[in-house]
């Protein structure tokens, strides 16, 4: 009995390395001459099969042959190689694979940013040698989750350091778990990267289940290559495992005693060397099988026909091992292939789908789209046409399953890594709350938005964010089921960026602004009057009047309108002004109280030579003792108190001065004369003194009482002095 064999759906070449042979092989099929930068992939016979078409391999970028195409390998090359590469101006290809090249994206912009980089790999791989040169800080390359723990634990790294961990894209899956455990449980400050290609983790994933299930495993590929290397310790843990470049290496294994064998394939192994391992392995076994026939000859002679005609059986047996082996090639080539069907039925568990095939194609409901409000009965109606992707066919049921989420991920799944590539600012809605961020749909792919990044408060609610229309970017993404994180804050902090740079590029003294009140201080308010830019309105730019504290006029929250009266461009200090030129008490005495007024005012202190009384609040006026009655008193108390509100007429306003001189005698009735009085000159009414005037005549009160304290005081001294010449 021949071992069975079963053939694993993911082996062989990757989507990198298939897409960098097809354009190699393009290009020499065109008749144009190619040579390689160190090996395009990790695979001997491919590469030799390469050379015997003419393509070379050389070791630096000045060792290209004359009319030739350099190809730069999958691996990619250090960045000062590819920048000799352009300075020789050297007609070159580069074909690393993209996911190689996301990781020098994140590399170099997280060093630029501080980061120290840790990189889980081979640190003698051409991948990880690549990587490392995009790294402009310090980098370090550990091979385990021991090693990384060393850095913290020599001090090479600390605690509290920012640092950024990436991985070699086929870097063990379960390592870089354990490896990330430790980032996460040492480090307070790092982020993550899974950067292991999706392709080598199902690969993997794939080879732990196979050799899981069978008695041995077969593991084809080049023995220096790193994702190989990777597969088959994943096999050797679970069963008996070989490596092998080629079939030639399958006479040395021994069959014997075998019922089942895995093969799998490593990322640099063609398709062609894959079936030829597995045709070689059928030949190998005939003798196992013929050893099987002699054990069980009574059940083989139950058929006449394989009795009569042994190699007959054995030649269908191959011939049917081939066949089926062609058709598992093209089914695995066929998985994952674009394909537009017709809709011919929609139910409420799956959708029918033709797509012009055999089997009956079908999209389970949950295969329909990312967003789980997406509802096909509504959205679609049997004779739609339909973009699907082809996810597996099953020739036994006669059915292919589809999936239309897959096709949309894959349509923009790209845009996304853009976005994340070119920090660039999306825009969605916010369809679900969970309990640690918030879900956002973006043309079919699920975006996590972890709520330290949704600029909620710790203590807010985050179901307020629900089918609200937010601005985000891309902070992380994984190809492996195309998960994207996301963050509104650093959108939010991008805008308020490019708002602080438009307002310092525009600000001029004297401009006005609306603004929101922020916060309030003992000395005045600030105002926000671009995200992140601040102005301060001093408190004594509040308010005409005397103000206690800033609150008196305004509130936090409040919209005021503001202009720039002081700017520092350097310091990035503004001083604001609030107060408005119509407000101004003077302005409103020269509009509503001309010379000539009556006024009511308020008497709040006196002097020898007149009362001061407030007209507004913060400006006085003085009533001179002449003007306070038309009877002569010694003094204003005589016929004031502080307080006492009396009206007044403006006499005199110096708006240069800010003095005002105002009068209660001029509204009083002029006292009755007697008849000799009568006779006596025309009194013209009472003198109306300027201001300045009144403070000279104050003035000259004042002198003439100092002057005569000073004459009293020597008097008293000299007193004794004549009491002595009077006795003499």
């Amino acid at each position: 009995m021949k071992p069975e064999i079963t053939l694993a759906e993911s082996a062989g070449f990757c989507f990198g390395v298939d897409r960098a042979v097809k354009l190699l092989t393009s290009h020499i099929e065109s008749g144009k001459k190619a040579c390689t930068l160190g090996p395009l992939i990790h695979n001997p016979d491919f590469i030799r099969s390469l050379e015997r078409r003419g393509v070379s391999i050389v070791d630096s970028p000045e060792e290209t042959p004359p009319g030739a195409t350099l190809f730069v390998r999958t691996h990619g090359v250090p960045k000062e190689i590819s920048a000799r590469i352009a300075a020789l101006g050297i007609d070159a290809q580069d074909v690393t694979c993209p996911f190689v090249k996301r990781i020098h994206a994140i590399v170099e912009k997280q060093s630029a940013a501080g980061d120290a980089v840790v990189i889980t790999g081979d640190e003698n791989h051409p991948e990880v040698e690549g990587i490392r040169s995009f790294a402009g800080g310090r980098v370090f390359v550990v091979k385990n989750a021991e090693e990384l723990q060393n850095l913290f634990r020599r001090g090479l790294l600390a605690a509290d350091d920012p640092v950024t961990l990436v991985s070699q894209t086929t870097f063990d899956a379960k390592e870089f778990k354990n490896c990330e455990k430790i980032a996460k449980l040492v480090c307070t400050n790092v982020k993550i990267f899974d950067t292991i290609c999706n392709a080598t983790a199902l690969r993997q994933a794939e080879a732990e289940r196979l050799s899981g299930e069978n008695d041995m495993m077969i593991v084809i590929g080049g023995r220096n290559s790193s994702n190989t290397q990777k597969l088959y310790g994943v096999c050797s843990a679970h069963c008996k495992s070989y490596l092998i470049e080629n079939a030639l290496e399958l006479s040395e294994i021994n069959f014997n005693g075998v019922r089942t064998i895995g093969v799998t394939a490593g990322a640099s192994t063609p398709d062609s060397i894959i079936k030829e391992v597995v045709k070689t392995m059928s030949e190998i076994n005939e003798t196992i099988g013929t050893e099987a026939e002699a054990v069980g000859q009574a059940e083989v002679t139950e058929n006449p026909e394989v009795a009569e005609n042994p190699e007959s059986t054995a030649a269908n047996e191959e011939a049917s091992f081939e066949e089926q082996f062609e058709e598992d090639c093209k089914q695995r080539q066929n998985n994952g292939k674009k394909a537009v069907g017709i809709v011919t039925r929609i139910s409420a568990n799956e959708i029918e789908v033709d797509i012009g095939r055999k089997q009956t194609g079908y999209i389970p409901i949950d295969e329909y789209s990312a967003d789980p409000s997406a509802d096909p009965t509504k959205e679609l109606k049997v004779g739609d046409e339909i973009n699907v992707i082809i996810m597996k066919t099953n020739d036994a049921e006669g059915t292919i399953l589809l999936s239309k989420k897959l096709y949309d991920v894959a349509q923009h799944w790209d845009a996304i890594v853009d976005a994340y590539k070119e920090g660039t600012v999306l825009e969605g809605t916010v369809s679900e709350v969970i309990g640690k961020g918030l879900i956002i749909y973006l043309n079919g792919i699920r975006i996590f938005i972890p709520a330290s990044h949704s600029t909620v408060p710790r203590d807010g609610r985050l179901e307020e964010m629900l089918n609200k229309t937010v601005k985000f970017k891309i902070i992380s993404t994984e190809n492996r089921g195309h998960r994207a994180v996301g963050s509104i804050k650093d959108a939010s902090r991008e805008a308020r960026k490019e708002a602080r740079e438009k307002f310092w590029a525009e600000a001029a003294e004297g401009q006005k602004y609306t603004g929101t009140v922020k916060s309030l201080t003992d000395y005045g308010a600030f105002v926000e009057l671009a995200p992140g830019v601040d102005g301060m309105i001093h408190r004594s730019e509040l308010s005409w009047k005397r103000i206690k504290h800033p609150s008196d006029v305004v509130s936090v929250g409040d919209q005021v309108e503001v202009y720039i009266k002081g700017l520092d461009t350097e310091k990035k200090k503004i001083s604001l002004g609030y107060k408005k030129i119509e407000d101004n008490p003077w302005e409103i005495l020269r509009r509503d109280y001309p010379i000539g007024s009556t006024i009511t005012v308020r008497i709040v202190r006196m002097t020898t030579f007149g009362a001061f009384a407030e007209i507004f609040p913060k400006m006085e006026g003085l009533i001179h003792i002449s003007q306070i009655s038309y009877d002569r008193i010694e003094k204003p108390q005589d016929v004031l108190s502080i307080g006492d509100e009396v009206e007044v007429k403006i006499l005199d306003i110096d708006f240069d001065k800010k003095r005002i001189s105002l009068s209660i005698k001029a509204l009083l009735p002029p006292p009755e004369r007697k008849q000799e009085e009568r006779k006596a000159p025309v009194d013209r009414g009472p003198a109306v003194y300027s201001l300045d005037d009144m403070i000279a005549q104050a003035n000259a009160a004042e002198a003439a009482a100092a002057a005569a304290a000073a004459e009293e005081a020597p008097a008293a001294e000299e007193a004794p002095a004549a009491e002595e010449s009077t006795e003499e």
